[in-house]
């Protein structure tokens, strides 16, 4: 077969449809661009291999749960995940800040570090704009909470008072923001932390 006249799009196609051969296509026609630009990301022959499988692993997770929705742009979808997992790399190597990230879902500790380089500074730009999105999509009582909560900085008492509703069920409704917020976030595949 000839494989430069395959679009992306049909390739990722095929193997989603079983076709296995059509991932190994893939796979060699990016080789070269993606593990260039893992390393020139780390700089390490060792840890550039391993990112580079651990992005094609999550890839085939990706096509295999039919997550990836096809917008003719496979390899920036795929450019991000490594770029994600390079992050996941410098951060579990204390390169790069540590967010705090407690067993409760906290995506804006994510946004609260002032210390992030330029590559970090792109990075939380995009989750900036990516939070953003997914806020929109939440129900009109939960975004309320969630803008005066994480961007005006309200207390509990203070949203209670503009909203005219108890604080407990301001804290129900941040509550079922965050879990909403979780379940879009898995929903479109975003890639916001490790």
């Amino acid at each position: 077969m000839k494989s430069k006249s395959i679009s992306d799009a049909t390739l990722v196609s095929q193997y989603i449809q079983g076709d296995e051969p059509s991932l190994s296509v893939l796979i060699k026609r990016h080789q070269q661009r993606l593990y260039s630009f893992i390393y020139s990301k780390v700089y390490d022959r060792d840890v550039t291999e391993d990112v580079f499988q651990d992005t094609f692993i999550k890839v085939i997770r990706t096509l295999k749960r039919g997550n990836y929705n096809e917008e003719g742009k496979f390899l920036p979808w795929v450019m991000r995940i490594a770029h994600n997992l390079v992050i996941d790399h410098f951060r579990k190597n204390n390169r790069m800040p540590k967010f705090n990230n407690s067993g409760d879902f906290d995506i804006f500790s994510v946004l609260s570090d002032g210390a992030l380089n330029a590559e970090g500074e792109l990075v939380k730009s995009q989750i900036v704009e990516d939070i953003r999105a997914l806020v929109e999509e939440l129900p009109e009582e939960q975004k309320t909470v969630l803008v005066m909560r994480m961007y005006n900085d309200m207390s509990f008492k203070e949203i209670s008072e503009n909203t005219g509703v108890s604080i407990n069920t301001a804290l129900g409704r941040m509550r079922y923001a965050l879990i909403n917020l979780r379940k879009l976030i898995e929903k479109h595949n975003i890639v916001l932390t490790n």
